[in-house]
């Protein structure tokens, strides 16, 4: 008599949910895969199916989501087996509330690693991760790539997923042109992520189907010599790295060891970049030292900051201010001080103005949701209406200009119509070793120092 299938649950937001299906539950026989689950931080996303097209051929009718909030009872109602976790940026305490749920309505409670859920590439893999979303992934890829193409090397780049919205549409995306943004109606989010790439004339690739992204990145018109895995939140690569780059925040001194799966992220780690060591105290890098030193004593250590400038600080001196943050930031990553805030102080703002008095139509309930958020505005905008949300919001506020402390041109997109100055930061290596020593190592290793 042939075994029972279990019955599978797997929990997310939209991200690696999917790509643990597409890469161990999909064409599986042995899991019937009843759902996905969303939270409330996405909106709109609760009544979307994953397509049939996407699903393979054991799922003709596609799979429904579930509001997360009811976990306990779809668990029952579904009959569900298999909880499979499948966040990422969430402390130790979530994972096991979320645990504790699944277990107390009687299903075992699953986390797929690495070797169940990785991808080989056929060219040489680079992957940048971190322990915390905003630690400085960004600006760490940058230095990698702008260090490969010096020597002479085609790097594709290749985001972690953000599908917001029509699945089949976005199955593969590539980004060329800050054209493709519009193309592929981009939120905030998004365009955070890709603009920086293509304004300096990467390709960065994006979507729903990993394995279909991996090949079509591998074979990109432009060219492909090393691919690049530019991590979200703080979740390990979904390509198997020839060589593995996390990045810890010592403003965030312990969390290297207590969020998931940055904590897995850091014992991947063959290179650690400690960053913000110029914003940090000798007492919070100790802590990370001691930390990476004990669960990643063979990785290399490379010191950095992230020095910023404004386009014109005469804007900001003697000024009360609106600073608008990178949203994921300083919302699920905690962070009470971003770059346009950094900015401020530097460069002699006389005051913060608060946001939350003049807050329009969806970023009231934002801001509900993350009330350490005070004298900040999280730059969000996924979909039309709450991105005119926004925008209604930041010609509110009562101030005399605006700092964008986003890595997009936020101005490109919405009407800011105060005096506005946008931050920009790059990561700044300190002393030995730096990433012309690894990059070089990289290159002879991956026999590609004769291109």
């Amino acid at each position: 008599m042939a075994e029972k299938k279990k019955n599978v649950l797997i929990i997310g937001s939209g991200g690696r949910d999917f790509h643990n299906f597409n890469t161990y539950y999909r064409d599986n026989e042995d899991y019937n895969v009843v759902g996905f689950t969303v939270g409330t931080q996405i909106p709109g996303i609760l009544d979307r199916v994953y397509p049939a097209e996407l699903a393979g051929k054991l799922y003709p009718n596609g799979i429904p989501n579930y509001f997360e909030g009811d976990l306990a009872k779809v668990i029952k109602e579904l009959k569900v087996d298999d909880v499979v976790f499948s966040y990422s940026d969430v402390s130790f305490q979530h994972v096991l509330t979320l645990g504790a749920v699944a277990q107390g309505a009687g299903a075992n409670y699953v986390l797929l690693g690495p070797d169940a859920t990785q991808l080989k590439s056929t060219k040489p893999v680079i992957a940048v991760g971190a322990v915390r979303t905003g630690a400085g992934k960004s600006q760490t890829s940058r230095t990698i790539i702008e260090a490969l193409m010096a020597k002479g090397l085609k790097v594709v780049a290749v985001r972690h997923p953000m599908p917001y919205g029509d699945l089949l549409k976005q199955k593969v995306m590539r980004f060329a042109e800050i054209s493709d943004l519009e193309k592929h109606n981009c939120t905030v989010e998004e365009m955070e992520e890709f603009e920086p790439h293509v304004s300096r004339g990467n390709v960065i690739y994006c979507g729903v189907d990993y394995e279909a992204i991996l090949r079509e990145a591998e074979n990109d018109p432009d060219g492909c010599d090393v691919v690049l895995w530019d991590g979200g939140n703080n979740d390990f690569p979904f390509f198997k790295p020839d060589l593995m780059v996390t990045v810890v925040d010592p403003l965030r001194p312990g969390h290297e060891l207590t969020y998931w799966p940055g904590a897995v992220t850091l014992r991947l780690a063959d290179v650690v970049v400690i960053n913000k060591i110029d914003s940090a105290t000798p007492e919070e890098i100790a802590t990370v030292r001691k930390n990476i030193e004990a669960v990643a004593p063979n990785a290399m250590v490379i010191d950095a900051a992230s020095p910023l400038s404004v386009d014109d600080p005469s804007i900001i001196k003697g000024k009360r201010v609106l600073v608008i943050e990178d949203g994921p930031t300083v919302t699920h990553g905690d962070m009470t001080t971003g770059a346009a805030k950094v900015a401020a102080t530097k460069f002699g703002a006389s005051e913060l103005v608060d946001p939350r008095p003049f807050l329009k139509g969806s970023l009231v309930g934002m801001f509900e949701l993350y009330p350490h958020v005070t004298d900040m505005l999280p730059a969000e905008g996924y979909g039309g209406p709450m991105l005119k949300d926004m925008e209604d919001t930041v010609n509110a506020v009562d101030c005399d200009a605006v700092i964008v402390g986003t890595p997009i041109d936020l101005a490109r997109i919405i009407n800011i119509k105060k005096p506005s100055t946008r931050v920009y930061y790059d990561l700044q290596e300190i002393g030995r070793p730096n990433f012309t020593d690894v990059i070089g190592e990289f290159v002879s290793k991956q026999g590609l120092a004769g291109k």
